[in-house]
């Protein structure tokens, strides 16, 4: 199957087989404008970025306000957080969503795997330990900025200063060294909408029933995810 697929500055030629997707870029023109790249902001031009603190799988509770640990980033990775199922009893000095927050680990086993963000769009969630909390002061839409975190040339940027050997880390000025590419607001919130829709169209597919999962399934699916989300977020 081959997909030809355009957005903002970026047209792309998908062409997929049963065992990967390939993924070529090109320049997209228009007959009477010049379409410029995207500038390149770093997160500390763009952002304040904290960190939240106390917390562990053992103040777990069945009721309470609503917590992330740093943990479902590995365990129940999804792109952007509006619901969740943890809870524990809120503790004094804690630090809650205000719904336009983006979270990174700030430890985990590889640096690949701690270079990966979710934006948190929903309020009243506590921030647990061992999550840099990234908050934009300028005009971003936190969704994009997860995705350009997780999928652009700024994932490989926060590998690279991820610090440790059995545990590596993440602090908040290695975050903010990061650059990502700016397109207007506008711009930003079409990329998002158009990567979470799709989003939720592979977890659709993902439901069916056992006997029609074939095998490799899910590595196929990781790269066919990945080949849409550089392909909106690539800027060679």
């Amino acid at each position: 199957m081959t997909v030809i697929f355009s957005c903002g500055c970026v047209q792309a030629v998908i062409k997929r087989s049963r065992n990967a997707a390939q993924l070529t870029l090109f320049p997209r023109w228009s007959r009477s404008i010049w379409i410029t790249a995207w500038e390149q902001r770093k997160l500390g031009e763009l952002c304040t970025i904290s960190k939240g603190h106390g917390y562990s799988k053992a103040d777990i509770r069945d009721v309470g306000t609503p917590l992330i640990l740093y943990g479902r980033l590995y365990t129940q990775y999804e792109s952007r957080i509006e619901n969740v199922d943890t809870f524990a009893v809120e503790q004094e000095g804690s630090l809650l969503s205000k719904g336009n927050e983006v979270i990174v680990p700030a430890s985990g086993e590889t640096a690949e795997d701690i270079a990966v963000a979710s934006s948190v769009r929903r309020s009243g969630i506590i921030f647990g330990g061992d999550l840099n909390v990234v908050t934009p002061v300028s005009k971003l839409d936190p969704d994009y900025i997860a995705l350009a975190i997780t999928y652009s040339k700024a994932h490989d940027d926060l590998a690279k200063r991820a610090q440790g050997k059995s545990v590596v880390h993440v602090h908040g000025n290695d975050i903010a060294e990061v650059e990502i590419p700016c397109p207007s607001e506008s711009e930003q919130k079409r990329i998002s909408t158009v990567v979470l829709g799709l989003d939720n169209l592979i977890t659709l597919h993902q439901r069916e029933p056992p006997h029609t999962m074939k095998e490799g399934k899910n590595a196929n699916r990781y790269q066919w995810r990945i080949a849409f989300l550089r392909l909106l977020l690539a800027m060679d």
